[in-house]
């Protein structure tokens, strides 16, 4: 008898920790799944099924790997360039960029800055904190040896620690943080959308996901915890139809544009790259 409860009392637990941590539970996808195509050196494509199936598009998720080390990386925004938000491809095209994508999220205000904190070296795109975002990602850093980009946990390191090392910053909303721990994601949790992301492992490779079908942020998040490289610090970037992932290197060329948002953008017939003001460019390094 004294076993039977102690096995029942097990079960309990267990299923209070699933419910609350399943990510711990998630099952892994086999490396073998990744089949990386070059596009340049130190960046690498490939698309995969996601581990759940979403009843809208394809559920696949697209990911681009890059070693920042070989790449040249700057923030591009509206506020410094003329007023106007352009689409992924023509940022890229007007500033000789390979690699496109959102910043974060925007407000509709004066030149729609970043929800965020956002320096670009002199230019201010806006200068408040939030008090809701926890993540930094920074670039042109001031000494040469560290990477030209890097996402920083302000929770394991905070701003007083890295505003003097480098030059350009947006704040962003984690997803993950320093030690590869998920967040809660209380606000809208059952919101699903078209999404795009950044994370990075602890050398510092960066990974960009997109995908077109719509997933909650947790659910997003389980998928990141079961890929076989370990994900830390992640960053929430956009969703919906604003979603934007662009690249061209020359002889390849990769569009990515989402739609869905539930409850406020039900559909799935966005065919282009929506305008937006703010966005993070990659070239090659010289």
């Amino acid at each position: 008898m004294i076993r039977f409860k102690f096995f029942i009392a097990f079960l309990v637990f267990g299923g209070i920790l699933f419910s609350i941590q399943p990510h711990l539970f998630a099952q892994t996808v086999p490396d073998s799944v990744f089949k990386w195509t070059k596009l340049d050196e130190g960046m690498a494509y490939c698309e995969i099924d996601a581990p759940e199936k979403s009843p809208v598009n394809d559920s696949k998720l697209t990911i681009v790997r890059i070693d920042p080390s070989k790449f040249e990386f700057d923030f591009f925004t509206a506020t410094e360039f003329g007023g106007k938000a352009r689409s992924a491809s023509c940022w890229a095209e007007e500033f000789g960029l390979q690699f496109v994508v959102n910043t974060g999220m925007y407000s509709y205000g004066k030149g729609h800055p970043n929800k965020g904190y956002l320096k670009n070296y002199e230019h201010i795109n806006n200068p408040r904190m939030s008090g809701y975002y926890n993540a930094m990602l920074v670039m042109h850093p001031k000494d040469s040896t560290r990477l030209p980009f890097e996402i920083i946990d302000m929770t394991c390191n905070g701003w007083s620690s890295i505003k003097g090392r480098y030059n350009s910053f947006c704040q962003g909303m984690r997803m993950i943080d320093c030690n590869g721990n998920p967040m809660a994601f209380e606000k809208n949790p059952n919101q699903s959308c078209s999404m795009v992301l950044v994370s990075s492992d602890p050398e510092g490779t960066i990974y960009f996901v997109f995908t077109r079908s719509p997933y909650t942020h947790k659910t997003m998040i389980r998928f990141l915890k079961s890929f076989p490289f370990d994900l830390r610090q992640t960053v929430y970037l956009e969703g919906g139809p604003e979603a934007s992932l662009y690249i061209n290197t020359g002889k390849d060329t990769i569009s990515k544009f989402g739609c869905y948002v539930s409850k406020t953008w039900e559909r799935d017939d966005n065919d282009h790259f929506w305008e937006i003001p703010n966005v993070i460019g990659i070239r090659k390094k010289k």
